[in-house]
């Protein structure tokens, strides 16, 4: 099932055009990662198909135009954990995931099992009345996520969209993250990722997008796009590639 759908974008920042005509779907079960070198405009696409940055492409979510969805509705199909997310209030960390919650009309004690399974999934509950300023940089992004998990839910299909998850986290954390995510592509949801580690999309990406300079370079699995003529052009790097003895997955080293 396509569950987010794009086209006709053409989109400038400043007076350097990023995308022309540029077209993509994403669909439902897949984890799909998005690759590229720094300003090649893999957020703003993301800020794109949220609707925050106001484009005249077309942007249907599960075949609806995006404009037609109710707020509240949308909020519960259309998940986004930016690639910062800051708060000035102090709320307490298991305020911050209870925001995840208010698009729906459940009952007081779903959420808070809700909130305390995904706070247990990303290991912050010992932390659930920590004040949010107290938390470390890996702790906050991981409470982040807790909170847009939390804003998900198993009878209705929705699209996750990832800026960076694993940007502030520790390796063991970054692997813990990933595992989620894919969980939630395994569930019926349809997950897209900006990443800039190699490895990571291997391992967990069902589709990995390679973008440079506003289009795509390729599109496929692992195996397919992550190929060293293909991440050379990319990066203008040349990797050494070995390939995963189990499943064939490429390797960077």
């Amino acid at each position: 099932m396509t569950a987010l759908q794009i086209s006709q974008l053409s989109l400038s920042l400043g007076n350097r055009p990023l995308f022309r005509d540029f077209e993509l779907a994403v669909r439902s079960g897949e984890l799909t990662v998005l690759l590229g070198p720094n300003g090649c405009g893999k957020s703003s696409l993301l800020r794109t198909l949220t609707g925050e940055i106001v484009t005249n492409a077309r942007i249907a979510i599960f075949d609806k135009p995006l404009g037609a969805w109710p707020n509240r509705e949308l909020a519960r199909r259309l998940v986004v954990l930016p690639q910062s997310s800051s708060l000035s209030f102090d709320f307490l960390a298991h305020e911050v995931v209870a925001l995840g919650r208010l698009p729906w009309s459940s009952s007081g004690e779903t959420n808070r099992q809700r909130i305390k399974a995904c706070m247990q999934a990303v290991d912050l509950w010992a932390l659930r009345d920590a004040p949010y300023l107290q938390l470390s940089g890996g702790e906050r992004q991981r409470l982040h996520f807790a909170r847009v998990l939390a804003q998900l839910d198993e009878a209705c299909p929705g699209i996750l969209l990832l800026d960076e998850p694993t940007s502030a986290l520790d390796p063991g954390h970054q692997h813990q993250t990933l595992q989620l995510a894919r969980a939630q592509a395994d569930a019926g949801h349809a997950v897209l990722m900006v990443l800039h580690d190699l490895n990571l999309a291997s391992r967990y990406a069902d589709r990995v997008l390679l973008m440079q300079n506003g289009h795509l370079l390729a599109d496929g699995p692992p195996r397919q796009t992550m190929t060293a003529p293909l991440l050379q052009q990319l990066y203008g790097v040349g990797p050494e590639l070995w390939h995963h003895p189990v499943d064939g997955r490429p390797l960077v080293v």
